[in-house]
């Protein structure tokens, strides 16, 4: 297998703007947010022309088809040449409403943000 044929998944998604620094990329690979081809996979995997790439990015999963490699960092503009996004567009729209949003936690459920910690502390007069 030569070095043109396939590439280290973490360089490649680093290399594609996926991630904005390697360490990223390999920490991502390490918690099982990136799936190549349905399975989840190591930082030092390769990854090869024709391959699907599925990131999860709460709520969503976004996948992309891997169209050629590439040896450095491209610029955003070049991205497109290296992948193909397959992401559904109401995907796009679940996130965007779950950003909008905010958090996923209710209200006084669980352990008070450090927003609601300022906001108890201001109301507590003895402190």
């Amino acid at each position: 297998m030569t070095k043109s044929e396939s590439e280290r998944i973490d360089k490649f998604l680093w290399s594609v703007r996926l991630y904005k620094t390697r360490t990223m990329a390999t920490d991502a690979c390490r918690s099982k947010h990136v799936l190549l081809n349905n399975q989840a996979v190591k930082a030092s995997a390769n990854v090869r022309v024709g391959d699907k790439l599925e990131i999860k990015v709460p709520p969503i999963i976004r996948t992309f088809v891997v169209k050629s490699l590439l040896s450095n960092r491209v610029s955003a503009k070049l991205v497109p040449d290296f992948i193909t996004e397959t992401t559904a567009q109401e995907a796009f729209e679940e996130l965007r409403l779950a950003r909008k949003t905010g958090t996923s936690r209710e209200k006084g459920s669980g352990r008070p943000t450090k927003k609601e910690r300022r906001q108890i502390d201001k109301f507590n007069p003895y402190k």
